[in-house]
């Protein structure tokens, strides 16, 4: 993710990925050394949100950006790999997610300015960094949407259980009628997001991330929404206990937060929705086309 343009639409990644070959290089830099006698790129850029990167362990980084700007929009980018340790590197500051930092794993901002890498880091080739990226997309979005499953049937979990050992106005939480109410549409929402997942699952081993980007799409907009549902309830059952750090339920929620905007903020995936709504019911993306004309969906 690139701080000063909205990459999630990949087109716009400024940072660059640049060819040079061994004869080439005239910096007499020592990281020029590293590729002696052979072609390498340089690469400038700055990131941020770069995941696992606070992690002492995290030794190599996956770096997207342009190697050729005149490219159609979704053959410009490549991506390679980038040791952290290379001459050019800097970790310019650790990230914070609402207050959280999600050590050891951790989200930070970093720089790589003019760093020297051998071309022989190039992943798939020039021009596919797109291509690379979709492909994990399909298959990440789905994890991230199995574990807001997850996280909300923590949170109505740990909801019911304080119905239970509390009690007010004379009675235990639990015989409170709204709140069994709250507990009863909590669960009705979870189990349709987990159908939705689960949908979206079955449809990518079948046909494939592409073929899939429909069911992909709604189980993305619809775990996180219902996330941030079902947690909500849950934090206000506990009342102040809930937004304590003594619960959990503060940090699901801030996770579930942030994925509505991580791999793909809710628009993006409306709008795929809803081409794919518009593209039916026009006869086809050609028809669709001539109908809007020059409009990009």
């Amino acid at each position: 993710t690139e701080k000063a343009v909205a990459s999630s639409d990949a087109t716009n990644i400024t940072s660059a990925i640049t060819r040079r070959d061994g004869s080439s290089s005239s910096s007499g830099s020592s990281s020029d050394s590293c590729c002696s006698g052979g072609g390498h790129y340089v690469v400038q850029g700055l990131k941020w949100w770069t995941s696992g990167a606070m992690d002492p362990r995290c030794k190599v980084a996956i770096f997207m950006g342009k190697t050729d700007p005149s490219a159609p929009p979704h053959r410009q980018q490549s991506m390679l790999l980038v040791p952290m340790d290379a001459p050019g590197v800097r970790v310019l500051r650790p990230l914070s997610v609402l207050g959280y930092d999600d050590a050891p794993h951790g989200h930070a901002e970093v720089l790589f300015d003019n760093v020297v890498v051998p071309a022989s880091n190039l992943l798939l080739g020039e021009g596919r960094g797109f291509e690379i990226a979709q492909g994990r997309l399909g298959p990440g979005r789905l994890h991230h949407c199995m574990r807001l499953v997850g996280a909300s049937e923590r949170a109505l979990g740990l909801a019911a259980t304080r119905a239970l050992q509390r009690s007010a106005f004379g009675k235990p939480l639990a015989a409170q009628g709204g709140l069994r109410e709250v507990l009863a549409r909590q669960r009705i929402a979870l189990e349709g997001a987990r159908l939705l997942v689960l949908n979206a699952a079955e449809a990518l081993d079948r046909v494939g991330h592409k073929a899939a980007r429909a069911e992909i799409a709604a189980a993305k907009v619809a775990a996180p929404a219902v996330a941030l549902q079902v947690i909500d309830a849950a934090i206000q059952i506990h009342g102040g206990a809930g937004v304590s750090q003594d619960v959990v339920l503060g940090h699901l929620f801030a996770t579930a937060r942030t994925l509505r905007i991580a791999d793909g903020p809710d628009e993006v995936h409306l709008g795929t929705l809803a081409k794919l709504e518009l593209e039916a019911a026009a006869g086809g993306p050609a028809a669709l086309r001539g109908i809007l004309g020059r409009a990009r969906l």
